[in-house]
């Protein structure tokens, strides 16, 4: 690309982060600024010592959580605003509750920088939506074509089975997912078919609080240390950080079977790699196919990927006949869903 030709985009990337000229603002950025507009409230996109914090109303209470009391702009999706010389609104991305893609509009062109997107049901967050636009920055987590997920309805029922399963070998079912996001999803995914309490690991509980406070059903659910003196959860559901794996946490269970509900968990090796009983597939991040799909749907003749390994993808849209770069940065690299 040419110097004139990255002087007129209406993202590029500085040190602090993706930054917005026309609009002097910067898109989750890793670094404090004056003003940043946040995508969601996952730790490696909404982070401390912003000066001014712009995000949708769904998912302020999840940016309160997770930061305190700050200097806070909240939008509802689609609403427009102006920062800068620059048009801007935030559209559902279907990733967790409140995440948005951010559509910036200037000098008659449009970018779109999806943040983290699934295209997926999911009860507990407004589904993903198309927006139209010359550019488009996507994530690519996981763009590779190993990367197809299978119907989370099915997925689940597979943990109730496993469950019960555990239950006639008298053994307590730890599940492994993260807090903020997929422990949500599980849970209101389990309300559909299976009724029974699930237990929570201290770190999933308060985010779950979080969710209900703002209106999301879910199943019944209690912490694991209001249980008392009983120690063997036999026949239990118990969510769980992947960070309590293999701590002194885990002691408290007499016999325990282990599970992970990653998109990692598609291969197999990664299992085993991280000794695992059970690996069960489910993603708040787009497939291989969605990922395709949603730059079809944007109908953007140029595409930025970030977040993940993007070879494979930029490759196959290349071949479509788009323009196509990555922007990489350590910064862009975190834990996967």
């Amino acid at each position: 690309m040419s110097a004139d030709a990255a002087r007129d985009d209406l993202i590029v990337v500085r040190p602090e982060g993706l930054y917005c000229p026309h609009g002097k603002f910067y898109v989750d950025p890793w670094r404090p600024v004056p003003r940043a507009v946040i995508t969601h409230g996952h730790g490696d996109h909404a982070r401390h010592g912003m000066g001014e914090y712009h995000g949708t109303r769904d998912g302020l209470p999840i940016l309160r959580w997770r930061l305190g009391e700050q200097d806070y702009r909240s939008y509802d999706y689609a609403e427009v605003f102006a920062l800068g010389d620059a048009s801007v609104s935030l559209h559902p991305a279907g990733h967790v509750l409140g995440s948005a893609q951010v559509r910036i509009e200037a000098g008659g062109r449009v970018w779109v920088v999806s943040g983290d997107y699934k295209r997926q049901h999911d009860p507990t967050c407004a589904p993903f939506r198309p927006q139209r636009c010359d550019v488009f920055v996507t994530e690519s987590t996981f763009a590779l074509p190993v990367y197809r997920w299978p119907d989370t309805a099915e997925v689940v029922a597979e943990i109730v089975q496993w469950r019960l399963d555990c239950a006639a070998r008298g053994e307590a079912a730890v599940l492994f997912c993260y807090a903020l996001g997929k422990a949500q999803r599980l849970l209101a995914e389990l309300a559909r078919i299976d009724p029974r309490r699930v237990w929570l690991h201290g770190a999933i509980a308060a985010g779950v609080e979080v969710y209900r406070r703002a209106g999301i059903a879910m199943v019944e659910t209690a912490h694991v240390a209001e249980q008392g003196g009983r120690d063997d959860y036999a026949g239990e559901l118990v969510l769980a950080p992947p960070s309590a794996a293999g701590s002194a946490w885990m002691r408290r269970f007499r016999r325990v079977q282990t599970g992970f509900a990653s998109g990692w968990m598609r291969v197999r090796g990664n299992r085993r790699r991280r000794n695992i009983d059970r690996g069960f597939v489910v993603s708040d991040h787009a497939d291989w196919p969605a990922l395709l799909r949603s730059v079809e749907d944007s109908g953007a003749g140029r595409v930025i990927a970030t977040h993940g390994r993007s070879d494979a993808l930029l490759r196959s849209l290349a071949e479509r006949g788009l323009r196509t770069e990555a922007w990489r940065s350590a910064e862009f690299e975190s834990p996967a869903t």
